[in-house]
């Protein structure tokens, strides 16, 4: 006889989770909803099974602003081996290749990088987890199957030596979204006349947080120690992840507009300035609380986009 199901909690807040290596990023997923019997979840971004490192963690109604969450710059530091490929773009897959290191020294190394940042564009591995008629292109990699992939627009804010040795670099990344670090590791391996795969991976951070992260086996001790209680201390507010938008405060009643789907027009010049020109903005109640997402149109009105709070009639 199977065992009851735990119910569910209407839990809201973003965690900071701290990766482990060695599991999909589904099932840390997965063991955070659990610990924290929360009634919905979603991450912002995989990481490799091989990767650690941030990977924030929407509860409740905070999964309402994974979008915008995915869309994020990141941070990465990358340990890259030179001289193999992989069929995988790091130590988890099979060595295919072999070539040899031609002799360089960290400045020319250093050059390198700074000459590698800015727009450009990238192929797509085989192994991610994008879609090729509804299958998963690791899946397709699985069985063989070789699928043409679209390059696509990403931009590299910054890279930077952190180590040196004649086989190995270590490099901290910051980039847009959609960046594969795996294939980032194979371009600039190429450009010094090589091969190399990542043979480590760590994400630092994500756009725009810096907190505390916490470890699956962190978070297991705090709620055999403390329960939901001590566990819910550990999750960010939703406003935490609209540091960055124009924001507008609204009274009782304009939030009931809100909620209604019907426009409001907002007195505070300076936020009409600010919203007009980034259209989106994150809606405020009184007490600081994000509670909708809206957008500027061109009849001067505040118009709703994402309800955010639980309540029913602010």
């Amino acid at each position: 006889m199977s065992k009851p199901r735990r119910p569910k909690r209407a839990v809201d807040g973003i965690l900071l989770l701290d990766k482990p290596p060695g599991i999909t990023s589904n099932a840390a997923l997965m063991e955070v909803r659990r610990l924290f019997q929360a009634d919905k979840a979603g991450h912002t971004g995989s990481l490799d099974p091989m990767a650690t490192g941030m990977l924030p963690i929407c509860l409740g109604n905070a999964t309402k602003l994974s979008g915008q969450l995915l869309a994020s710059d990141k941070a990465y530091r990358a340990t890259i081996c030179l001289g193999a490929r992989t069929d995988s773009g790091d130590a988890d897959g099979t060595v295919v290749e072999s070539a040899s290191v031609p002799a360089h020294d960290a400045a020319q190394v250093i050059a390198m990088l700074d000459a590698s940042c800015g727009p450009q564009t990238q192929i797509p591995p085989m192994v991610s987890a994008l879609k090729h008629e509804g299958k998963r292109l690791y899946a397709l990699a699985r069985e063989g199957v070789e699928i043409a992939r679209a390059p696509r627009d990403i931009v590299i804010h910054q890279l930077k030596l952190v180590d040196w040795q004649p086989m190995q670099w270590v490099i901290d990344v910051q980039c847009s979204k959609g960046t594969y670090i795996r294939v980032l590791a194979e371009d600039l391996a190429q450009k010094v006349g090589t091969l190399a795969h990542l043979t480590g991976l760590r994400r630092r951070w994500v756009t725009p947080f810096r907190g505390t992260q916490y470890a699956l086996s962190q978070l297991q001790a705090i709620a055999s120690d403390g329960g939901h209680v001590a566990l819910d201390a550990c999750l960010l507010p939703l406003s935490s992840a609209l540091v960055q938008w124009p924001k507008v405060v609204v009274t009782g009643p304009q939030a009931a507009q809100l909620r209604a789907g019907q426009p409001i027009a907002v007195q505070d010049s300076a936020a009409s300035e600010v919203g007009a020109a980034q259209r989106e903005v994150a809606v405020l109640d009184g007490e600081g609380v994000a509670i909708s997402l809206a957008v500027w149109r061109d009849d001067g009105l505040l118009w709703p986009k994402r309800w955010l709070s639980r309540d029913e009639k602010p």
